[in-house]
C-alpha cells in the first residue's frame, strides 16, 4: 500500500471505534485518523479531501460521492424526565399533537410532515437544541444515536414506532477507490482478512440489495425533505 494513512470523518454519533480497532490490528504500520465533522460539512470535506472516506447521515447531498448505505437508526423524541410521555415505553407520532417541537438547523431527520407544532425559533445544532428541551421549551426529535450522545439525567427519550428512521452510510468520491479506502470499505462489510481484493485500486464495491433498498428510501426522504412544512407558532404543552 501507497498511502500511508487513511482520514474517517464521522458525524455526532457515529460510532467508528469498532472498525478503527480492526483497522489497527490489521494494518498497525498505516495510521487511520479519526476527524469528527458536522453532519452538514461532512459530504463536502469529501469531496475536498479533506477526509478519504466518512461515516454519514442519509439524506444529504451526495453529488459526486459512491455511497454505501449501512443500518438504518431509530427516531427517538427526547423530553423532560418528568415528562407525560415518558410513562411509555414507545410513542407514536400522535402522542407529539400539539406538543411543541424544537427544530434545530443541523436537523437530520426526513420527515416532512413530522408531528407536533415547530416552535419558529431554530437553535443551531442538536445540542443547544437538547438545552432548550431541558429548559422546556419544548420536545425534539432526533435519530436514537444523538440522543444517546447528548444524554443528560434532567432528559429521556423515547422510540416513535411510526418514525421514519435514519440511514447511516459510508461514503467516498466517485471513481475506483484507493487501495486504503477499498480496505477500509471491506472491514465495514465484514470482508475477513483473507479475503483481500489485493493491493491495486479496485472498482467501487457493488451494493446489496438490501443497500441499494435504503439509498432508494434516502433519497425519497431528501426529496420530501425539501417540500417539509414551515414553522408554527408554539403552543402551549399539553
Amino acid at each position: 500500500m501507497t498511502q500511508s494513512l487513511l482520514t474517517l470523518g464521522y458525524v455526532p454519533g457515529g460510532t467508528p471505534a469498532k472498525w478503527a480497532r480492526t483497522w489497527a490490528e490489521r494494518h498497525p504500520a498505516i495510521p487511520l485518523t479519526l476527524r469528527a465533522v458536522a453532519a452538514a460539512d461532512a459530504a463536502a470535506e469529501l469531496r475536498d479531501g479533506t477526509v478519504d472516506v466518512a461515516l454519514l447521515r442519509l439524506p444529504t447531498d451526495t453529488s459526486g460521492l459512491a455511497v454505501i448505505p449501512l443500518y438504518e437508526e431509530t427516531t427517538v423524541a427526547v423530553v423532560p424526565a418528568d415528562h407525560l410521555l415518558s410513562a411509555a415505553d414507545e410513542i407514536t407520532a400522535a402522542d407529539l399533537d400539539g406538543e411543541p417541537v424544537l427544530l434545530p438547523l443541523d436537523d437530520v431527520v426526513a420527515w416532512p410532515e413530522s408531528p407536533g407544532s415547530s416552535i419558529d425559533h431554530r437553535p443551531e445544532t442538536t445540542q443547544d437544541a437538547i438545552e432548550l428541551v431541558a429548559a422546556g421549551i419544548g420536545a425534539l426529535i432526533v435519530p436514537q444515536s444523538l440522543a444517546r450522545l447528548y444524554h443528560r439525567k434532567d432528559l429521556t427519550y423515547r422510540p416513535i414506532a411510526d418514525a421514519p428512521t435514519c440511514v447511516v452510510a459510508l461514503a467516498f468520491p466517485e471513481g475506483p477507490p484507493s487501495t486504503l479506502v477499498e480496505e477500509f470499505t471491506g472491514i465495514v462489510r465484514g470482508r475477513k482478512p483473507g479475503s483481500s481484493r489485493g493491493q491495486g485500486a479496485q472498482p467501487a464495491p457493488k451494493r446489496s440489495a438490501r443497500e441499494k433498498t435504503l439509498a432508494k428510501q434516502a433519497a425519497r426522504a431528501a426529496a420530501g425533505k425539501v417540500a417539509s412544512k414551515p414553522g408554527r407558532v408554539e403552543r402551549g404543552r399539553r
